[in-house]
Parts: C-alpha cells; sequence; structure tokens
C-alpha cells in the first residue's frame, strides 16, 4: 500500500501520544477495484447497534484511560465487563473500534481491543467482511496496523463459500499488503498470514499465498520455476514450518518438528536445496518474510552432513551477506545471513574458512562483521591459528595457476582470466592470437560460458581488493612466518602474490638482528634479495615497515625503489611513521593531533569506510550530531576511534551535511568481549602508527583546505581554518612527499624550474613564480602571495613513475608544476584571468 504522511494529529479520549507512533493516510490501490459493492440492506444489517456499542465500549475505555499507557487495555480491571456482553453487542463494538482504528486522527494502539472483542464464536458474514475492506479503503493507516485486525479475523472465520467471490480482491489487498513497509513487520506479517490463509481456503491453493509472495522478485521466481514441486505432499508443511522460526538459532523443539516434516516428505531434502540454490543466483534484496523463510531453510539444509551441502550452504552465505553498493550496511538477507555464519562456522573442510574470510573483508554491516569475526575466531581456536591466520589460509586462488592465470576453451577460442597488476580481465585468443575484446561468436553461442568467465572476473577483482586490504592491515601487527609459510602465501599464491612480491621483507636466523630485502626469483624458488642484490640468509621472515628501521636504512630503500621504477602495492618504502609527542603524553587517553580540522563530510565518510573504518552517518537527527569512527588494528587485539562532528551548514535552509569537524583519536585493548580503553603510551608503536596514518590521510585528502575552489565560497566560519591550513606545518604524510618529491623531480624534464623548501615547491614559469604547499597543494603567485586556483582536468604527470598510487596529492602537485612551469602555454581562461589580475 502506497501511503503518504499526515501533517496535523488531534487529541482525543485514548493514549498514546500524537508523537509515539507513526501515522499514514491510504493512498487507495487496485485492490479496491475488485471491492464488490454492498446493498443497503446489507449495509444496514451490518450497522445495527453500531452506534450504541460503539458508546458502550468508549465508556470502558475512557474508565481505563488512567492506567499508564504501556499497559495493554485487555489487561485493566474494567474490561472484564466487556467479556460478558451479548455476542451481538460484541461484534457491533468491534466494528464500530475498526471505524475508530482507520478513521480517527489519533494514531491509537487499538489491536488489542478489536481482537478481544471480536474473538469467540461471533456472527461474521460476508457483508462484515466487505463493509470493514470498504472502511479500509477510504481510512488512514498506522504502523501498528490496528486498521488491519478485524478484516483479517473475520476472513478467517468465513466459510470458503463465503469468500469464493472475494478471492480477487483479497489477493490483489494482500499483494498490496505485503509491500507495505509502513505497517511494523510483526502486525503485518501476522495480517498476511490470517488473509493468506483465508484465501487459500477460497481457491484451493496447496502452497501457502504468504510464503514466497510477491513482495520481491524471488518469491514470484520460486513459485514460476517449481509449481509443482512447492505443491507436493508435505512441501507446504515444510516450508510453513520453516518460516515460523522466529531466532537466529533454531530452538531443540523446532528442529526435531523439521525432521519429522522432512522424514515424511518424499524429495523433502531436495526440495530444500532448489529453493536455495534459486537464491543463491538470485543476487537481490529479499522481503523481509522471504529472508525468514530462507533463514529456516538454511537450518534444514544444515540437516545434511555431505559436501555439496557445505558448499552450498557457503553460496547462501555469502549471497546473504552481500549487501547492494548504494547500501554497502544493508545485506540482501540479514537475517539468513546471521543464522548461515552460525551454522557454517560448524561444517568441516576449507570452504567455510575461506568463505567467512572473504566475507570478513568485505562486509560492512556491523552487526554481521562481529558475528563473522566471531566464528572465523572459534574456527582458528578449534584448529589452532589465530585469527589473522585463519584468514591468510582461506584466501581463494579461484583456479587461477602459479602464474595467476587460468585458461579456459570456449568453442574456437582460449579464454584466459588473469591478474595484472591489482586487476583481473578476461582476454580471448585464437590459435594462439590475441584478440581485442569479447569475440561476436562467443556473445552469440557461448552466452553461459561468458557470464560464468565474467563471474569470475569479479570474484577475482573483489577478492584482490580485500587481500590488499588485508596485506596492508599487517602492517600494524607483529606477525612472523616461517620462510616456507612466508612463500607459499605470500609470493607463490596467485591472488595474494600480485602484492607480496613488490612489498620490502625482513628476515632473521636468530629473532634478534633482520636483514630486508626483496623478492626475487630463483628458479622454481624465492629468495630475499638485499640493497647489495645478495641473497639474505634464510630464516624467519616479517613484513618490514619504516617504524622499525634506521633513518638510513629507510631512505636507502627509498632511493632503490624509485631507482628500480618499483610501483609498490601501497605505500612501504615511504610509508609514514607518527610517534608519540609530548602533548599526547600530557593528554593520557587521546591524541589532539589532527583535531579541528573541518573535512567535507561525504568524501570523509567514504574514505573511512574504503580505508576499512566503521563510522555511523552524521545528520540533523537524535544522536546524529557525533560519531566514532573505529577500526581494528593489530590482528583484533586493538581499537582506535576518531571522533568527529557534524558543522552546522552555512544555509539554514539545507539540512544536507557538508562539513564535519575532528575531534579525538583514542585507544582501546580488547578484554575478552569488551574493550578497555588504553593511555596512548601503552598503544604499540605500530598500532599508533598505522592508526594515526589513517586519520592523516582523512584529513589531508578531505579537508576544505585542499578544495582548490573553496577560496571563493565565503563561509565566514570557515574561512580562518582555510587561510591557516593551506599554508600550514607540513604533517608526516606531507613530508613523505616532500621527499617523494626531492627523488622524482630531478627525473623529470622541469627538474631546472623547480625547487623544494620547508613546506613548497617553487616552480619558476615564463610568466610567472609560484609556490605549491605541500600539504594543501593549493598555489601561490609571487611576489604579492594571491591565490591561484587551478583545477587539474587530467593526470598531466605523462609517463613520470611513481612509487605508490595512494597519494593523490603527490600526482596533482606534480601535475601543476608542470602545468605552471610551462604557463606561457595554458590556455584555459580561468587561469589567464586570474594571472592577468
Amino acid at each position: 500500500m502506497t501511503s503518504t504522511r499526515r501533517s496535523t494529529c488531534s487529541p482525543t479520549w485514548m493514549w498514546p501520544s500524537c508523537g509515539s507512533l507513526r501515522w499514514w493516510v491510504v493512498d487507495v490501490g487496485d485492490w479496491t477495484e475488485f471491492l464488490p459493492d454492498l446493498s443497503d440492506a446489507d449495509r444496514r444489517q451490518v450497522e445495527i447497534g453500531l452506534a450504541e456499542a460503539d458508546a458502550q465500549v468508549r465508556a470502558v475505555l475512557h474508565v481505563a484511560r488512567t492506567y499508564h499507557w504501556r499497559h495493554s487495555i485487555i489487561n485493566v480491571p474494567e474490561w472484564a465487563a466487556v467479556e460478558s456482553w451479548p455476542v451481538e453487542v460484541r461484534r457491533s463494538a468491534a466494528l464500530a473500534m475498526h471505524l475508530e482504528s482507520s478513521t480517527s486522527s489519533t494514531p491509537t494502539a487499538l489491536n488489542d481491543v478489536v481482537r478481544s472483542l471480536a474473538d469467540g464464536d461471533l456472527p461474521w458474514t460476508r457483508a462484515d467482511l466487505v463493509w470493514c475492506l470498504e472502511v479500509v479503503a477510504r481510512g488512514e493507516s498506522y504502523d501498528n496496523g490496528a486498521h488491519l485486525e478485524l478484516p483479517a479475523v473475520i476472513a478467517t472465520r468465513l466459510a470458503p463459500a463465503e469468500l469464493a467471490d472475494l478471492a480477487q480482491v483479497l489477493d490483489a489487498f494482500l499483494s498490496e499488503l505485503v509491500s507495505d513497509y509502513f505497517v511494523a513487520a510483526e502486525p503485518r506479517r501476522r495480517f498476511i498470514t490470517l488473509i493468506g490463509d483465508a484465501l487459500d481456503r477460497a481457491t484451493g491453493r496447496r502452497v501457502p499465498s504468504w510464503l514466497l509472495h510477491d513482495g520481491d522478485g524471488f518469491g514470484p521466481l520460486v513459485r514460476a520455476e517449481m509449481t509443482a514441486v512447492l505443491a507436493a505432499p508435505g512441501v507446504p508443511e515444510v516450508l510453513a514450518h520453516c518460516a515460523s522460526l522466529e531466532r537466529p538459532a533454531a530452538p531443540a523443539k523446532w528442529q526435531r518438528r523439521l525432521d519429522e516434516l522432512l522424514a515424511a516428505t518424499p524429495g523433502g531434502a531436495q526440495v530444500v536445496r532448489s529453493v536455495l540454490e534459486a537464491f543463491a543466483a538470485y543476487g537481490r534484496p529479499l522481503h523481509d518474510d522471504s529472508d525468514r523463510l530462507v533463514r529456516g531453510l538454511v537450518w534444514a539444509l544444515s540437516r545434511q552432513p555431505d559436501e555439496p551441502a557445505t558448499d552450498l550452504l557457503a553460496r547462501v552465505t555469502a549471497a546473504a551477506a552481500t549487501a547492494p553498493r548504494q547500501s554497502s550496511g544493508f545485506p540482501h538477507a540479514q537475517r539468513t545471513a546471521v543464522a548461515a555464519v552460525q551454522l557454517l562456522e560448524g561444517r568441516k573442510g576449507e570452504v567455510p574458512v575461506r568463505t567467512l574470510a572473504r566475507l570478513a573483508g568485505t562486509v560492512k554491516n556491523k552487526a554481521l562483521q562481529k558475528r563473522i569475526q566471531t566464528a572465523l575466531t572459534r574456527i582458528g581456536a578449534l584448529r589452532g591459528w589465530s585469527l589473522s591466520e585463519v584468514v591468510e589460509l582461506a584466501v581463494d586462488d579461484h583456479g587461477l595457476g602459479l602464474d595467476g592465470r587460468l585458461r579456459t576453451p570456449v568453442g574456437p577460442y582460449e579464454a584466459t582470466v588473469d591478474v595484472l597488476g591489482e586487476k583481473a580481465r578476461l582476454t580471448f585468443a585464437r590459435d594462439g592470437v590475441p584478440l581485442k575484446g569479447v569475440p561476436v561468436q562467443v556473445k552469440q553461442a557461448y552466452g553461459d560460458e561468458l557470464k560464468q568467465l565474467r563471474d569470475l572476473v569479479k570474484r577475482v577483482g573483489a577478492t584482490l581488493a580485500a587481500e590488499r586490504l588485508r596485506v596492508e592491515g599487517l602492517l600494524s601487527e607483529e606477525r612472523i612466518w616461517s620462510y616456507p609459510q612466508w612463500s607459499s602465501r605470500f609470493l607463490v599464491h596467485p591472488i595474494t602474490g600480485a602484492y607480496g612480491r613488490r612489498l620490502l621483507w625482513e628476515t632473521s636466523t636468530d629473532g634478534r638482528t633482520w636483514t630486508a630485502g626483496l623478492p626475487r626469483r630463483d628458479g622454481d624458488d624465492w629468495t630475499i634479495a638485499g640493497l647489495d642484490g645478495q641473497d639474505v640468509p634464510r630464516g624467519q621472515v616479517r613484513l618490514w615497515h619504516p617504524a622499525r628501521a634506521t633513518t638510513d636504512e629507510v631512505l636507502a630503500w627509498r632511493e632503490h625503489v624509485v631507482a628500480a621504477g618499483l610501483a609498490q602495492p601501497f605505500k612501504q618504502a615511504f610509508r609514514e611513521v607518527y610517534l608519540l609527542t609530548p602533548a599526547e603524553e600530557r593528554t593520557l587517553v587521546y591524541s589532539n593531533r589532527f583535531a579541528a580540522h573541518i573535512l567535507r563530510y561525504r568524501q570523509a565518510n567514504a574514505l573511512m569506510r574504503a580505508r576499512g573504518w566503521q563510522a555511523g552517518y552524521l545528520g540533523t537527527w537524535d544522536g546524529g550530531y557525533d560519531s566514532d569512527a573505529t577500526k581494528l588494528f593489530g590482528g583484533g587485539a586493538w581499537r582506535a576511534s576518531f571522533r568527529h562532528q557534524l558543522v552546522d551548514n552555512p544555509d539554514p535552509h539545507s539540512y544536507d551535511v557538508e562539513y564535519c569537524s575532528t575531534d579525538q583519536v583514542r585507544f582501546a585493548r580488547r578484554d575478552g568481549a569488551t574493550w578497555q580503553q588504553v593511555p596512548v603510551v601503552d598503544v604499540p608503536p605500530l598500532v599508533f602508527t598505522e592508526a594515526m596514518r589513517d586519520v592523516d590521510l582523512f584529513v589531508g585528502v578531505t579537508s576544505i583546505a585542499t578544495d582548490p575552489q573553496w577560496a571563493d565560497r565565503g563561509e565566514d566560519q570557515l574561512h580562518t581554518y582555510w587561510r591557516s591550513t593551506v599554508s600550514a606545518a607540513l604533517t608526516p604524510s606531507a613530508e613523505v612527499r616532500r621527499d617523494a618529491l626531492a627523488r622524482l623531480l630531478p627525473r623529470t624534464n622541469i627538474a631546472g624550474r623547480v625547487a623544494l623548501s620547508d613546506r613548497y615547491l617553487h616552480v619558476r614559469g615564463n610568466v610567472r613564480t609560484y609556490r605549491i604547499h605541500l600539504g594543501s597543494g593549493n598555489i601561490l603567485t609571487e611576489p604579492d602571495d594571491s591565490y591561484l586556483c587551478i583545477v587539474p582536468a587530467r593526470d598531466r604527470t605523462g609517463r613520470l613513475h611513481l612509487p605508490f598510487d595512494d597519494d593523490p596529492m603527490l600526482s596533482t602537485i606534480l601535475s601543476k608544476a608542470i602545468m605552471l612551469a610551462a604557463d606561457d602555454t595554458i590556455t584555459d581562461t580561468t587561469v589567464l584571468r586570474q594571472l592577468s589580475r
């Protein structure tokens, strides 16, 4: 039922207050077109005694109103007298309260009242049901669904013959009701069940109408593909029982009944698998009712111990936990996902571990993510692995060979899925000759094979993205591997190897002295080569971090990475290091290093989520004025939190959140199932530096000071911040950027026109001389320090090799410098206008 919100409410004799419930005006839908006319005689018969009964029940309710609104009206002493009323009076009173619940301007919770009055063997007629539906059609709707109580009750009491000519209207009414999200889930599900049962009695349907309904695309899809199977003896009962599961964990009594139904239903186990197969392939969000059904079916599948059942359970878990791109915190079927994670945890083999580990890196829903982490921890405890090792061992290779390729014949062609850099791609060849794009014959004759290959490319791409974040996250851990473990997990693996082969590692034979180097293939084996090119003695291996290295070693490796043209998957040799400051030692439990900055909120929130931080959205609602973004470090043993607050919109008529201000960074250590806040001096150095690096990234990328067009906006309350930040002292990330520029600029054709100072890159053009701030990227022209706004339209760094690609400001500064060094060739009128000033 589509609905529109009412704007006013009037006080009356009942409770609760207007603000306690949502309430709506029904926009009459198609179902009313099938509603039969009620004759005048039938209408008079229905409404006989209505006014008198209304007065009687209101008198009781008037007395009962003195009770607290949380008490059900039917449980107060005054209501006992109603139970002794004659059936005709109770019938009329129920009709009167139905009219009140549908047409009153007060969202009163009359559900219990209507149900109590309608209870028992009352003489309901077809005319009563039609009259009630007429009232619903012209009345109002509330989220408690009180307006639906009486028609649902009457429909269940009427004989099939009395419902026969109402089947069409009930069917259409049910179709609209399943999509009416203005009615709360619990009452809506009850009404769907009651009306669906009445419809089934009227039509003789075997499969309950309230199961697999058209509230989503999944229900009609399954009904269309499995019509005969769903109606087979015993199957409707199995489905109804599965849909009755109210909690993620099935009670023992529910499970015993499930076993009885499956044992009595030939092919029942296969029906369970077929419906779940359909869901695994569906790939879209489910209606809440379908979600409940699939959750019960997952429990039914768990009774089957074979490997195919485990594989199907894993695919269902992944499908249920997947979320739409635009709503990453809302899984397709959250109820199913929660139950499936629990059940998958107890299955044997590598499939459960691999599936859960992959979801741990992709699921954004906090509640589901917590269950996944708990399941992985339990699996690790049973198998003797740490959580980090569980995830590491479960990285899917997707069938790729050691060379990172999978070749598949497709008709006369050969398709190859391979990893190129950090991307997965699909290419075709014929007789060994590479082809551009997908051959037309493959599209026309091998559509299914092409779809499977493209799906594989997507899955490989998702695993690559998750692995990049996971491997970078190891920088905050003190993980150590044996040489064979390291080689098999980080070099030989076709997915993780795409990153591990380009990273610095260090090895030690005694656990005290460590020597750094880069992986180098040696025949069929791998070695670690030091700065001198010689193989480093094999021993224990750990990921190199500049925080554990000397300054000379860091500078030497930076020079080596640039000279060798190595593009690391993320900053490592050039990684920033954040050490405790005296101010942070004084504040004890928090850091204010990155406080009091103004960020572009939407961009900041997106960047936080991309970096694995979880944060609630800011907004002008209760609890929306501030938020703590959190992320786990140190293999899940530590948690950092970054507080940020909403900044009032400069436009008082706009409720969009444009900016947020930054505040404290705090740390907590895991203590069982809880977190204990700790002083910053007790935080491990790697955890501290990695957390602060992320926060610096948020500020450095999304601060309004980095927006070259912001200066002309004129928001006075933020202008002071902007002016002070565009030329502020450099942060550690900007210091690293300066070092990278010092190594890159001599290799460019503008080397003779640029020079680095403490905070700026100076550029000598043919028209003017400029200073580019190394933190904000903003440009000042000399000698008057006037501001020059340039928004680079594209990357102008050409073929210049960058040692890392996760600092967009580095390429921005380079492109601006290249442009300004040839300022006499600029044709952009907006830039020329500024220069002429």
